[in-house]
């Protein structure tokens, strides 16, 4: 490229998840010899100052997305957050207008950030979730994601386009109506041939407060475990601490050279059946046991489908036993390898190589878009 071009990459702060999967993105592009500018807010935020020290870092509102403490509330508290992410979601858009003047901004990658389409540049929305799950009002969710999507110039989704993929139908619906690039899966983590040290690794991410009850819940059960484990707590903070409870190495947060270590050196994985970290546990051909995100149909549906693979085993939160680990014998894990895809293959929209549709002419009015949603939604329940 004869100029620099400027590419801002802003995951969503849900968890770790979206800012993770963007590091092997941030490192592409660095390679192919864009200038990068990161944002985000909270632990997301912080991570990727963490693991990029010397880029520029921009905060943006928070989603502030709370979860319940019983998994049947779910769907009840994730309405009750709708009209705070709607106005998150304006106050990000009406930010976006001075962050492309002051940092001249050439092109955008929004892993789930909704609010950052613009006419002006290039954008490009990351999701897996082309198909949102939330039971009887799938269709409703399934709605607004898409008006959303439509905004953005292409939809890149992290999966195989074919049936060795790893979203089912998450990622594969019947048919879409925008631009989308499978783009392959994305992982921080690259398989390395070292001696195992831990029997388990724990890792554990999401919002509070499902985080912290799984954390009081393995804690619990794991120090009746006859083997060594590596715990991380998921919580990014100013210096990583260690600290050891009998057979349980505790430590708050893992750059991801560390975590790449750590993964590679445990025998099996304890997790939440998040997307990113299955991508992560499918790059190491690992064995996992999951625990999903009590009420969360995304992370249930993902869990059930691999167990029915015959891939990994799973169990809800609330009856999670140490003898569960026992299960893992008779599942065959992550064994098929990867196809490496190269992502600056994906990179032609911020060079001009691929049409810039503009689509974020369209109007947008999230309240439009919110009424038109929760009329769907008592449509479903009348």
């Amino acid at each position: 490229m004869s100029k620099t071009v400027n590419i801002l990459v802003a995951p969503l702060n849900w968890g770790l998840g979206h800012a993770t999967r963007c590091i092997p993105i941030i490192k592409a592009l660095l390679a192919d010899g864009f200038h990068v500018i990161i944002a985000s807010d909270g632990i997301a935020l912080g991570l990727l100052q963490k693991e990029f020290p010397h880029l520029e870092a921009i905060k943006l509102p928070s989603y502030n997305v709370e979860y319940p403490e019983k998994g049947q509330h779910f769907k009840r508290k994730m309405l009750s957050n709708i009209p705070k992410i709607g106005k998150a979601i304006r106050e990000e858009h009406k930010a976006l207008n001075d962050i492309l003047e002051q940092y001249n901004i050439d092109g955008i990658i929004s892993d789930n950030r909704l609010g950052l389409f613009t006419s002006k540049v290039p954008t490009v929305f990351i999701t897996h979730q082309l198909q949102v799950l939330s039971g009887k009002t799938t269709g409703a969710t399934t709605f607004l994601h898409k008006r959303f999507i439509k905004r953005f110039d292409e939809c890149w989704v992290p999966d195989y386009k074919g049936s060795a993929n790893l979203s089912g139908i998450l990622g594969h619906p019947k048919k879409t109506v925008y631009p989308i690039q499978y783009i392959g899966p994305l992982s921080r983590i690259s398989k390395e041939e070292i001696p195992i040290r831990y029997d388990a690794l724990v890792i554990l991410s999401g919002p509070e407060p499902q985080r912290s009850i799984l954390e009081t819940v393995l804690l619990a059960e794991l120090k009746k475990y006859n083997g060594s484990v590596l715990f991380v707590r998921g919580v990014v903070e100013e210096e990583e601490v260690r600290m050891q409870q009998k057979n349980i190495e505790i430590v708050n947060f893992l750059t991801s050279d560390k975590l790449t270590a750590a993964m590679n050196s445990s025998d099996f994985i304890i997790a939440r059946s998040g997307y990113t970290t299955i991508m992560d546990v499918a790059a190491l051909q690992k064995k996992a046991f999951f625990i999903p995100t009590p009420g969360q149909p995304e992370q249930e549906y993902l869990a059930k489908r691999l167990k029915e693979k015959g891939i990994a085993p799973y169990s809800k939160q609330e009856n999670f036993k140490v003898k569960d680990l026992a299960k893992l014998s008779v599942y065959k894990g992550f064994e098929q390898p990867q196809e490496v895809i190269d992502l600056r293959q994906f990179f032609g929209l911020f060079k001009g190589e691929r049409k810039f549709r503009s689509n974020a002419k369209l109007a947008f009015d999230i309240d439009f878009l919110i009424m038109r949603f929760n009329n769907m939604l008592d449509n479903r329940k009348a």
